[in-house]
């Protein structure tokens, strides 16, 4: 198993775009796959901390001088050369990149099996067989509508957020807090200079008792400057690179920081944030966000002064109870699964699925009659043996129904059926083996019998899946394995052939 991951960092890119595959990259070698980076040589690139955490990158050249950072025809040859010096074959190549599109990835299509697009700016045609969008929209489901072909899967909002595995752990704390501590990080370079403004600030407010944990990142072009206010105030301790962002954030009371990839880690902590948008991709999530009343937007790095800032921070710590809101807003949004969910949906468990047979039928019985599997069925009372024996006949000869077991290392794990409505829709009905719930499970069987359907019923094109409205785990599973809701009922369209 391979990926490949085609992202860049610079001073004037950031950072955000490699941190977050580099998450996802750690996720995807803990379920055994190799992963290998493409970066441009830029200043402010991060190579050596992906070399540091033993990622092989290889490097293209830099642009010349004028040259924008990306052109992306040259990019499109430079990465396919290194693509076919490969031995062995790509399974996954993951773009994390503003400047490429469709034409890019269509370049690289033959000399890899399927492509990962990770985008939330919407504005452009893409060809790859999965989009991920970790953005929170209220069009979210029609933003992509005309940029991706049909048979493209999307996996939209902040439940695919990719954090590293730190802000899981740190999200189970509940440290005492008190009241006045701020953490102040406007990403890796900080390019229109917003730390300065928290830091001249600081005089101007009410509250006096603050403490400020401020990182700046390596590629900081106003370090010195930094370095000089932090010294001369005593309530500033700043910080370099961090190793564990989490564990220094978790202990905060309030958050000032870009609109970015950070955004999500906030709130996966449950952060309140005072928030500016530094670069225009921000702007529009920023803005959603503040009339949402999940954070509390200043506006665009142009627009914020010292003055702003030290209102918003003053109101802040003056009303707990918006902290409060803030903090739970947050938090309902965002797990800290996404890596993970990604990772199953990248490099799934090896999970089988064959029809049942006739000596099935007394396991299936127990598996039906389950406390665990009952309380969400549409009928939650005990099945009696004879009316179980009936209904496991009949479903053997019915030749408009179907029964899958489906299996991992050469265990039963759960049991599907499908009821066919016609040639070209089916319905389907799912739970597990009792003992393997909890485990993550539930979209890698249901994915493994789209598959199935995809080979045996070549003219089934749709399936559709009806859920109770309190089995909340049940309606993650079905948008876990790539299908969509409308108005409570669940449906995924097979794509034959992609």
């Amino acid at each position: 198993m391979r990926a490949v991951i085609r992202a860049d960092a610079s001073i004037a890119i950031g950072s955000g775009h490699v941190h977050r595959c580099l998450s996802l990259a750690v996720e995807l070698r803990r379920r055994g796959a190799e992963v290998l980076f493409i970066c441009r040589e830029l200043p402010g690139n991060l190579g050596a901390l992906l070399a540091e955490r033993d990622f092989r990158v290889f490097f293209l050249p830099p642009p010349g001088e004028g040259e924008p950072e990306c052109r992306p025809a040259r990019d499109a040859r430079e990465t396919a050369a290194v693509l076919t010096s490969l031995s062995g074959g790509v399974d996954w190549l993951i773009v994390d990149h503003y400047a490429l599109g469709g034409e890019w990835e269509s370049a690289l299509r033959d000399l890899v099996t399927s492509i990962l697009v990770v985008d939330d700016l919407a504005d452009r045609r893409h060809d790859c067989d999965v989009l991920l969008d970790q953005g929170f929209y209220a069009d979210a489901e029609h933003r992509y509508r005309e940029l991706v072909s049909p048979g493209c899967r999307l996996l939209l909002g902040p439940r695919y957020a990719l954090l590293n595995d730190g802000f899981t752990r740190q999200r189970q704390r509940e440290d005492e807090k008190s009241g006045e501590r701020l953490f102040v990080f406007f990403g890796g370079s900080d390019a229109t200079n917003e730390t300065e403004k928290v830091l001249q600030a600081l005089p101007l407010l009410k509250n006096r008792n603050v403490q400020l944990d401020v990182v700046i990142g390596g590629g900081n072009p106003f370090r010195a400057r930094i370095e000089k206010l932090a010294a001369a105030d005593d309530r500033v301790r700043l910080h370099g690179q961090v190793e564990d962002m989490a564990a220094l954030m978790v202990k905060s009371d309030i958050a000032l920081g870009a609109g970015g990839t950070t955004t999500w880690e906030r709130f996966c902590l449950g952060l309140p944030s005072i928030v500016v948008s530094v670069a225009d991709n921000q702007t529009a999530l920023s803005e959603f966000l503040g009339l949402d009343g999940r954070i509390v937007y200043l506006g665009r790095a142009g627009q914020v002064d010292r003055e702003m800032i030290a209102r918003a921070i003053d109101s802040l710590l003056e009303f707990p109870w918006w902290r409060r809101s803030l903090s739970r807003r947050g938090r309902e949004l965002v797990d800290g699964q996404g890596c993970r969910r990604l990772g199953r949906i990248l490099f799934p468990e090896e999970i089988q699925v064959r029809p049942v047979r006739e000596d099935d039928e007394e396991k299936i019985f127990a598996w039906r009659n389950a406390v665990e599997n009952r309380r969400f069925s549409f009928s939650s009372r005990e099945i009696p043996l004879a009316e179980h024996q009936q209904w496991f006949r009949e479903c053997l000869c019915d030749d408009r129904r179907v029964l899958l077991i489906g299996e991992r290392d050469g265990r039963p794990i759960g049991v599907l059926r499908y009821d066919f409505r016609s040639s070209a829709e089916v319905v389907v009905s799912v739970y597990l083996v009792p003992g393997c719930h909890g485990r993550g499970l539930g979209g890698s069987l249901i994915r493994a019998g789209s598959g199935w359907l995809r080979e045996h019923y070549p003219a089934c094109e749709q399936v559709v899946a009806e859920v109770l409205a309190g089995n909340r785990a049940g309606r993650k599973v079905f948008l876990e394995a790539g299908f969509t809701e409308y108005y409570g009922v669940f449906r995924e369209v097979l794509a034959h052939g992609s």
